[in-house]
C-alpha cells in the first residue's frame, strides 16, 4: 500500500496504477527482463547476459531498511546482513580470480586455478571452492597465496589487498556501531551504575553499601526492570502511551483488589501516572511518622509491617495489596493526617508501582466514584487501627455541610444580583436609546 493524505490505500487498482507512473517500474522491469534466453544462442560460458538482475539491488536495500525497523533484534539484524556482504563479496571476488585464471590459462603457473588435469579439479564445485578459498586468503590479509608471476596477476592481488583494507575498516565501523547502539539501548532503559560508584568511592562510603547498590544495578539488568519507563514513552502520543502502559501493567493492576471494581477508563489514566520503582533487601520504603506523598501498589516481592525495632514483623504484604492511600486521601475524622501509621521493609527485592498525591487527586477529581470507593476504603481501614475520630469525622461533616449551605446560599444570592443587574443595564440601554431618538428630533427642529 501507499499513503495518501495520511491514510494507507489497499485498494489493488490505484497501487497497480501508482506504480505503473513511478521512476522504479522501468528499472524492476529492465531487472526482470528473460536475458538468460540468449544462453540459447552463446552457451552457458557468457554470465554477463544476466547482468540485469543487478538492477534489483535498490530493492534488496529497501527490503534491509524495511525488515531492520521491524524485527525485534535489530542488532543481530545488522551482524547478518554484515556477514551476508561479506560473503557476497568473497563470491564475486571468487568469480573474478577465476575468469582471470581462464584468461591466462587455468593451470598455466601456480598461482592461477589448476586445470581440469589435476585430480578433482574436473568438477566446477571444486573450481569454486578453490577459487572462493584463494579469494578468502587475499580478503581476509591472511596472506599464504602463491607469489603472482605475471602483471594481470599482480594488479589483481593489489587490488584485493586494497578492497580488503577499506573491508577491514566497514567491518570494523559498522561492529562498533552495533556495540554503540546495543549500550545506548542499555543506558537508555537501565540507569548507569558507575556515576554511582565513582561517587561513592569520592565520598569514602562503606564497602556494604557500595555492594548493596551494585547488586541492585544487577538485579535491574538480571530481571529485565525498567524504572525509568517514562523516559522511554516520553515520544510516542498520549493515546498509544495509554496502550503500551496499558498492555504492559494493566493485568498486575487488576490483581490489585482496591482496583478490580474500577472501570476500564480509570485505570488507563492510572497506568500512565504509574512510576515502577524497585527497593532492595531490607531496604525501607516508608517509615512510621514519615509525611507521605505516595501511595505503592505491590507488583512482585514481599514486604513486611514492622514494629519500631525493626526487626519483628507484624504482618507481610503479597502480591496484589496496596498501602500508603491514608497519607494522600484528606479522610475528615484522620488522628494521623498525612502522616505514615506504619514502617513498611522490603524482605527480597520487591517490584512497586509508585503513585503520587498530585498524580492521585487529578484522577480522583476526574472520577468522583473512584474516589468515594477510595475514602471509604481508607475509613474503614482507620476504624480497624483506632485512628478515626468519629465525633470529629461528624462535627467535620457537618460543617462541610453548612459550608455546602453558605455556598448555595450565596451562589442563589449572586444569581439574584446578576439578574437585577442586567435588568439595570437593559433598562440603561433603553433610556440612552431614547435620548438619542430625542436629541436627534430636537436637532432637526432646529435645522428647520
Amino acid at each position: 500500500g501507499f499513503l495518501e493524505d495520511g491514510i494507507l490505500v489497499h485498494d489493488r487498482g490505484r497501487i497497480r496504477l501508482r506504480y505503473l507512473h513511478s521512476p522504479s517500474f522501468p528499472w524492476d522491469m529492465a531487472a526482470v527482463l528473460p536475458t538468460d534466453l540468449l544462453y540459447l544462442r552463446l552457451g552457458l560460458g557468457v554470465p554477463a547476459v544476466r547482468a540485469n538482475r543487478c538492477l534489483r539491488v535498490p530493492r534488496l536495500f529497501e527490503a534491509f531498511d524495511r525488515r531492520e525497523t521491524r524485527t525485534a533484534h535489530p542488532n543481530a539484524f545488522r551482524v547478518a546482513k554484515l556477514m551476508l556482504y561479506v560473503f557476497i563479496a568473497i563470491h564475486w571476488h571468487g568469480c573474478l580470480y577465476f575468469a582471470l585464471s581462464a584468461r591466462l590459462g587455468l593451470g598455466a603457473d601456480t598461482w592461477v586455478c589448476p586445470n581440469a588435469s589435476r585430480p578433482g579439479f574436473s568438477r566446477p564445485l571444486r573450481q569454486y571452492l578453490h577459487s572462493f578459498y584463494f579469494s578468502t586468503l587475499i580478503l581476509t590479509t591472511v596472506g599464504d597465496t602463491p607469489e603472482p608471476q605475471r602483471e594481470e596477476e599482480f594488479l589483481f592481488v593489489t587490488a584485493g589487498f586494497l578492497l580488503a583494507v577499506l573491508g577491514f575498516a566497514t567491518i570494523t565501523g559498522s561492529i562498533s556501531s552495533v556495540i554503540s547502539n546495543m549500550n545506548a539501548a542499555d543506558a537508555a532503559f537501565y540507569p548507569n551504575p558507575e556515576p554511582v560508584r565513582c561517587y561513592l568511592r569520592a565520598q569514602g562510603a562503606s564497602g556494604r553499601l557500595v555492594r548493596r547498590v551494585a547488586r541492585w544495578h544487577q538485579h535491574l539488568q538480571m530481571q529485565r526492570k525498567l524504572p525509568a519507563e517514562r523516559a522511554v514513552l516520553q515520544h510516542l502520543p498520549r493515546g498509544l502511551q495509554a496502550e503500551v502502559a496499558a498492555s504492559v501493567h494493566l493485568p498486575a493492576l487488576r490483581r490489585v483488589r482496591l482496583f478490580q471494581s474500577w472501570e476500564r477508563s480509570v485505570l488507563q489514566q492510572l497506568v500512565l501516572r504509574l512510576q515502577p520503582q524497585v527497593f532492595g533487601p531490607g531496604e525501607f520504603v516508608c517509615r512510621r511518622g514519615d509525611v507521605g506523598h505516595e501511595m505503592y501498589f505491590v507488583r512482585e516481592g514481599q514486604l513486611a509491617v514492622v514494629a519500631e525495632d525493626g526487626v519483628t514483623q507484624l504482618a507481610v504484604l503479597g502480591e496484589g495489596l496496596y498501602f500508603g492511600e491514608i497519607s494522600l486521601i484528606n479522610i475528615k475524622g484522620n488522628t494521623s493526617g498525612n502522616r505514615r501509621t506504619a514502617n513498611i521493609m522490603s524482605i527480597g527485592y520487591s517490584d512497586l508501582f509508585c503513585l503520587s498525591k498530585e498524580d492521585l487527586a487529578e484522577v480522583l477529581a476526574e472520577f468522583p466514584s473512584a474516589r468515594a470507593m477510595m475514602e471509604a476504603k481508607g475509613r474503614e481501614l482507620l476504624l480497624r487501627m483506632g485512628k478515626l475520630d468519629v465525633h470529629a469525622e461528624a462535627a467535620a461533616a457537618a460543617v462541610a455541610q453548612e459550608a455546602e449551605c453558605r455556598a448555595q446560599a450565596l451562589e442563589t444570592a449572586l444569581e439574584g444580583l446578576q439578574t437585577q443587574a442586567a435588568r439595570l443595564l437593559a433598562q440603561l440601554e433603553s433610556s440612552a436609546f431614547k435620548l438619542a431618538l430625542r436629541v436627534e428630533h430636537l436637532e432637526c427642529q432646529l435645522r428647520r
